[in-house]
């Protein structure tokens, strides 16, 4: 009885059900096997405010199509379609927009490498 709570409490190795290897971690590259970056980037303050008035303006949009006549000869038929294209096309933008500081950042780390050195 004593030796399987030994067993119990030891570390289990997990294997995949072909051949009894040892599967490996979810973070490890498969084909090179090295760890793969598990950093996980977030949207910026600017690009989370961007997509924030691009909801106010899908909303604006949706709001103006409910003025439109069954018809679809008023402004409000002309207007909330260019309203709503134009929000998502502000909500894609601001998936993809990053902070300026980290930009800046960047820019003086390339142009520190780029610049020759002068000898001294």
């Amino acid at each position: 009885m004593s030796r399987k709570r030994k067993n119990k409490n030891k570390k289990k190795k997990h294997h995949d059900g072909a051949g009894g290897a040892v599967a490996q971690s979810p973070h490890v590259d498969v084909y090179n096997d090295e760890p793969l970056d598990t950093e996980e980037e977030r949207l910026s303050k600017r690009g989370i405010k961007t997509i924030a008035g691009g909801i106010g303006l899908l909303l604006i949009g949706f709001y103006v199509l409910t003025l439109t006549d069954p018809h679809g000869r008023n402004w409000a038929s002309t207007v909330s379609p260019l309203l709503i294209l134009g929000a998502y096309a502000v909500i894609g933008f601001g998936i993809f927009l990053g902070d300026p500081e980290e930009e800046e950042g960047e820019k003086t780390e390339e142009a520190s490498s780029a610049a020759p050195k002068q000898p001294s």
